[in-house]
């Protein structure tokens, strides 16, 4: 049983910052990837950042590059998203996302592809 628990979603103004955070109880010896996905209303939920546990590797949706970082503690117990230089179309529900067996950060780019699920945390820029 894999449980997810995000916090450090908020309000804040374009341009702004925020750091997500994802508490994981993972117990496996698989390499599994790590990832955040958002849903704003009305949308399709879409991956947005990735990190392979395997290599730490990361991958990244073009519309956050160069503005959010993913990363992980060296326990692997904590998965961050540092979100810089926010904009009004950043404005969703962020979730965090396990794929339970992956070869590369991008396996955690797919929402069918996910194993496990985290309760998301709201994310609201505006301008």
């Amino acid at each position: 049983e894999v449980q997810l628990v995000e916090s450090g979603g908020g309000s804040v103004q374009a341009g702004g910052s925020l750091r997500l955070s994802c508490s994981a109880s993972i117990n496996t010896r698989n390499k599994y990837c790590m990832g955040w996905f958002r849903q704003a209303p009305g949308q399709e939920r879409e991956g947005i950042a990735a990190i392979y546990t395997g290599g730490g590797n990361t991958w990244y949706r073009d519309s956050v590059k160069g503005r959010f970082t993913i990363s992980q503690d060296n326990a692997k117990s904590t998965l961050y998203l540092q979100m810089n230089s926010l904009k009004p179309e950043d404005t969703a529900m962020y979730y965090c996302a396990v794929r339970h067996q992956a070869s590369s950060a991008g396996t955690c780019a797919v929402k069918y592809a996910i194993d496990y699920w985290g309760q998301g945390t709201q994310v609201t820029v505006s301008s």
